[in-house]
């Protein structure tokens, strides 16, 4: 497309005139998405933006970054540069400024007419066509964006790529896949399997925690999404699930963001798999910027790792990697495992990111059955051998335990964990209604217990020696000193006047402390988007109340058990260093990172969206009928009664409801969106569930046999009528035929302590 039509181009773009100029002939047909064949293709209409993000990779640097207009990239203002002693608030506070410059500029040209203008004046107008409408002008002010550059960060990760690009591309040949899908960790998180994001996504794939244990073992002890060999064959099964729920590469790369479910809308609102006609034309409250963008930032990305030394010049990539695997026959002491080894701690972790801090920390044993990586050159069987008696065990440490005592909340044990209520009912299995006087809790293996000491009912379970099962051991309970008085009715705790974020914080978590409401938190400290905190930032808190946690705690109160109050460590087996859960947590990014930035696409920032391609929304008070939902379901989410759905629908008595209907819903109790929210729930929680139990190990394309049905089929297989739906979503299985072919999941049991499987 030469100069002159992609100026008509953007002119119809921006004065949102497409069909009108189209008729007068000024816009040459859009070519077909795929007119240039391939599995990738690269549409002449997305050219600019694969070029913005060619220079976001590899010509500006996490150094600065380029003011933008979000949805036609080749309109660019500004690059900011950042001072290198420049702290993050004073980067953020740069950005602002010149985001606000060009807002008002473009307001000015909007207001027309365009005379006397300045030098900034005349250059920002000259970025749009000649005939862009004051309107169109208008409109871009609220358009400003900034992206934070990554050339720095991108080098990096092409020379970290040598370490497992051949593991990468080996294992997307087994899966049948395209080989530049080793491109995608660029765009993840620059080939670092340590990245954590924003929201939880982790390793160099950056899988979230529900979608990563359909695949991956993750759980206290293990977190296979930072395995950089086994989340690449999860990515790759993801991958080729999208794919085959989608049928094009850049719609299944897009869902890889977006999730397959939200792309399949797409396509059926738009009425077409066109990549360009999606991302321009698609329009959807959660299909943003990051989403738009994901498959050219792709694209750009690919080009450079096909071609680095045009962009970079010469590198020289990291070697491969030359660890061998030993696969543990027995649960065996990280420290026991140095020293059989010969070596120190920090190597053996750094091959072994998935073992998590319970490990490092000798809170955990190395679970049996664990593909531990060694330094090139070990012997296995050698290493096995000396291994001595009292190096490995047939049972793995126990979690701690407490009896929940007349008068005690599940909240005051939580906090005196240092935990949340809702993550020790969950470890525990329980919703936290369930959780009553006399109910044992398992806590969960932490790093270190928080200044409030551990209840003194706490029973510490000694490891299993070989040949002998586990027994607990109870500890003896410290004796307790009196309960302090309690505070007077009209004292109040003193105020206090900042707060210093830590590693794990929210916003909304430090509000709640503080006893301030998070708009008003924000506002206070000018923050203007609640998701992204860094660590060190100093916050103001000064028109707060004594905090809510001390308030939880009982710390101030006479109802505060002195067993929680008072009793001292008598869980713990060995002292503990300082950590900040006993999960794995997310690093917090900079301000100039995320929060002033945009959404990014910054590595580390992206995540593998939910593997569930299933539709739970509601259209015109209806809803279609999924895998493992029942009429009784539909009833509580709507909060009527079974009769009336019944009545809506026409439905006999004792009629079920058959997958793929379209149900009416009544909707007078609750509005659209609690009808989907408590669904939604549902089905998180059954999926949850079922995946602490198995895992899916692949799958194959199975036809049909005569006298199989779909009923035959999930009781043979094992796999439920919901996972067998979400891998098939647009097979009637209502009608199903011999012969008709579906995707099979293959799932598998996870162990009790093998890989991938649940026990700790």
């Amino acid at each position: 497309m030469d100069e002159g039509a992609r100026r008509r181009l953007h002119a119809v773009r921006a004065c949102g005139a497409s069909l009108a100029l189209a008729a007068l002939g000024l816009l040459a047909p859009a070519a077909p998405a795929h007119a240039d064949g391939g599995a990738f293709p690269r549409p002449p209409q997305l050219e600019p933006d694969v070029q913005f993000w060619q220079r976001i990779y590899s010509k500006v640097t996490t150094q600065g970054g380029l003011l933008h207009d979000d949805r036609y990239l080749d309109v660019v203002y500004e690059e900011l540069s950042f001072p290198a002693a420049q702290s993050p608030r004073e980067r953020a506070d740069a950005v602002d400024a010149a985001r606000a410059k060009y807002e008002r500029i473009l307001r000015r040209l909007g207001g027309g007419p365009h005379e006397g203008l300045t030098e900034d004046e005349k250059r920002v107008l000259a970025l749009f066509p000649a005939n862009a409408t004051n309107a169109a002008l208008r409109e871009a002010a609220d358009r400003v964006r900034f992206q934070l550059g990554q050339a720095d960060r991108f080098r990096e990760g092409l020379v970290r790529a040598g370490t497992w690009e051949r593991h990468v591309e080996e294992t997307l040949r087994k899966e049948g896949l395209p080989a530049e899908l080793s491109a995608l960790p660029h765009v993840e998180s620059s080939f670092n399997p340590r990245a954590y994001s924003k929201v939880g996504a982790a390793g160099i794939w950056q899988f979230m925690r529900s979608t990563g244990r359909r695949w991956l073992r993750v759980d206290n002890v293990v977190d296979e999404r930072l395995d950089p060999y086994k989340s690449t064959v999860a990515a790759a099964q993801f991958l080729n699930v999208n794919y085959s729920i989608l049928g094009s590469w850049p719609l299944a790369l897009t869902a890889y963001n977006h999730g397959a479910g939200g792309m399949r809308r797409a396509k059926e609102l738009m009425g077409t798999d066109d990549i360009v006609t999606i991302v321009r034309n698609y329009q959807s409250r959660s299909f943003g910027f990051a989403s738009r963008n994901f498959y050219v930032s792709f694209l750009a990305a690919l080009d450079i790792d096909r071609h680095p030394d045009k962009f970079f010049g010469r590198l020289e990539r990291a070697p491969p990697d030359a660890s061998r695997v030993v696969r543990l026959p027995y649960y065996v002491p990280a420290q026991s495992l140095e020293r059989a080894l010969g070596t120190d701690k920090e190597m053996l972790r750094a091959l072994n990111l998935s073992l998590l801090e319970p490990v490092w920390s000798g809170q955990r044993f190395v679970p049996r059955g664990f593909e531990l990586r060694v330094p090139g050159g070990t012997d296995p069987e050698q290493l096995l051998a000396l291994l001595g008696a009292g190096d490995h065990f047939d049972g793995q440490k126990r979690d701690p335990t407490h009896r929940l005592r007349r008068g005690e909340t599940l909240e005051k044990v939580a906090t005196a964990f240092g935990l949340k209520p809702g993550e020790l009912a969950a470890y525990n299995h329980l919703e936290p209604a369930e959780v009553k006087a006399g109910t044992t809790l398992k806590i969960p293996p932490l790093a270190s217990l928080p200044a409030v000491a551990a209840p003194a009912a706490v029973v510490a379970a000694a490891p299993a020696k070989p040949g002998k099962p586990a027994k607990p051991a109870k500890t003896p309970a410290a004796t307790p000193a009196p309960a302090p008085p309690p505070a007077p009715a009209t004292a109040a705790a003193p105020a206090e006047e900042s707060y210093v974020v830590r590693s794990g914080d929210t916003l909304s978590e430090i509000a709640k402390r503080f006893g301030l409401g998070e708009k008003a938190l924000m506002a206070q400290n000018s923050i203007k988007d609640p998701n992204f905190l860094f660590e060190g930032q100093k916050l103001s808190v000064a028109k707060s109340a004594s905090p809510a946690s001390a308030e939880s705690a009982g710390a101030n109160s006479a109802e505060a058990p002195a067993a929680i109050a008072e009793a001292r460590d008598v869980a713990a087996e060995e002292p503990r260093p300082a950590a900040e859960s006993a999960r794995a947590k997310p690093q917090p990014v900079s301000r100039e990172e995320a929060s002033e930035l945009g959404p990014g696409l910054v590595p580390g920032i992206e995540s593998a969206a939910s593997a569930d391609p299933s539709d739970y929304s509601v259209s015109g008070e209806t809803a279609i009928v999924q895998g493992a939902e029942t009429l009784g379901h539909f009833a509580d989410w709507c909060g009527v009664s079974p009769a009336r759905l019944r009545e809506l629908n026409h439905m006999r008595p004792g009629a079920a409801l058959t997958l793929g209907r379209r149900i009416q819903l009544d909707l007078s109790h609750v509005d659209a969106a609690r009808f989907e929210t408590r669904r939604a729930r549902y089905h998180r929680q059954l999926q949850e569930d079922f995946f602490q139990r198995y895992r899916i190990a692949g799958q194959e394309r199975y036809r049909l046999k005569s006298g199989e049905s779909l009923w035959t089929l999930t009781q043979r297989t094992s796999v439920p009528v919901w996972l067998l739906r979400q891998y098939n979503p647009e097979t009637d299985f209502t009608n199903v035929r011999i012969g008709t072919e579906i995707v099979l999941p293959k799932i598998e049991p996870r162990g009790a302590g093998g890989p991938g499987g649940r026990g700790p």
